[in-house]
């Protein structure tokens, strides 16, 4: 695996986090859903920052107290717009990793054979699913060249060329090419339906 050289959270503390701890990228794919791309890439370093670790401690986040852990998500300024919802699923997720993974989740996709059993083993992280999975997968193979037999299949079109997704943003100027593009397809959606 290369060195990692995300820019997802446009902000260099955010970023460096990712780029250090593959889990606080899934973290941050999880909480990239109705709210801005960037900002949801900010949430594991805010959630890091609370918890006064270099990195996300699976463990602590598994084994949290719900309601406190809740509190800690949604401490102003909040991880997400629904952070308490997001909380949830950030413990889920953790746990998931802890039962499936021995804890790294860099084995989910590095021992992937196929694109296909990569975006299988995405999707079946709690409170992600098929979009989400192909995005990631799309993320993995583009900026992190982790691209098992089959990716382009399994990412459908977030395996094209082009600015479509968080998979093809590597600084300011393509994060607003991919913002553009899904308000065209917004507007699209709504003009067609």
């Amino acid at each position: 695996m290369l060195p990692m050289t995300l820019q997802l959270a446009q902000e260099p503390d955010a970023d460096a986090l990712l780029n250090r701890d593959p889990f606080a990228v899934a973290v941050g794919m999880l909480l990239d859903q109705q709210y801005g791309m960037e900002h949801a890439f900010r949430g594991p370093w805010k959630l890091a920052t609370r918890m006064g670790t270099e990195t996300l401690d699976l463990h602590a986040i598994a084994e949290a107290d719900p309601v406190a852990f809740a509190d800690l998500c949604s401490t102003p300024p909040a991880i997400h717009r629904y952070a308490r919802s997001m909380a949830g699923r950030v413990q889920g997720m953790a746990q998931h990793v802890l039962d499936h993974y021995d804890g790294d989740i860099t084995q989910l996709w590095l021992t992937a054979k196929t694109g296909a059993e990569l975006h299988d083993r995405l999707a079946a992280i709690p409170g992600w699913g098929d979009m989400k999975a192909k995005i990631f997968t799309a993320l993995l193979a583009k900026q992190l060249d982790i691209a098992p037999k089959g990716w382009k299949a399994a990412a459908g079109d977030y395996g094209l060329k082009g600015r479509r997704s968080v998979a093809d943003v590597t600084d300011q100027t393509t994060l607003l090419e991919v913002r553009a593009y899904k308000q065209e397809k917004k507007a699209a959606a709504k003009a067609a339906g």
